[in-house]
């Protein structure tokens, strides 16, 4: 096979196999009765922990500001969320986890574990650390433009 032939294949694949992985989070998180789309912030606090700024979670979880305020409201009156003020920068909005929404980001990410496990099962440390170099590459190509193309 030809390096383009690979290369081809390589980035049209990723689309493909994003699909796949998001049906598959989509599944999962339906037993937790939220959407993927308020999962993400959810889990990026999670992550990143208590008192992240709203800047920080959008890029972590590759949305712009519009798009997460609407989410952080929708989490916000669930009661997942609580949004505060920085008390050294009162322009920014500080984000914590209330311990339902704290509960429930644990519970999904230990879901989350599981179906990297079984999706990843017999893949060695080694060609997912090549395949990790792979998805850097396109991310940093990606980093102030808006490709589209695969």
């Amino acid at each position: 096979m030809s390096l383009d032939l690979l290369r081809l294949q390589v980035s049209s694949g990723m689309v493909v196999a994003a699909r796949h992985w998001r049906r598959i989070c989509h599944t999962a998180l339906t037993g937790y009765g939220i959407s993927e789309a308020c999962a993400a912030p959810l889990l990026m606090i999670v992550r990143l922990g208590d008192g992240v700024h709203q800047v920080a979670v959008a890029q972590a979880a590759g949305l712009e500001s519009p798009s997460l305020v609407r989410l952080l409201d929708q989490l916000c009156k669930a009661g997942l969320v609580c949004r505060s003020e920085d008390p050294l920068d009162r322009r920014a909005k500080a984000l914590s986890l209330t311990a339902e929404g704290r509960a429930l980001a644990e519970a999904i990410e230990a879901e989350l574990v599981r179906l990297r496990r079984d999706v990843l099962n017999g893949i060695d440390q080694a060609d997912l650390e090549a395949a990790l170099r792979v998805l850097r590459a396109f991310e940093a190509a990606g980093l102030g433009s808006a490709g589209g193309v695969a």
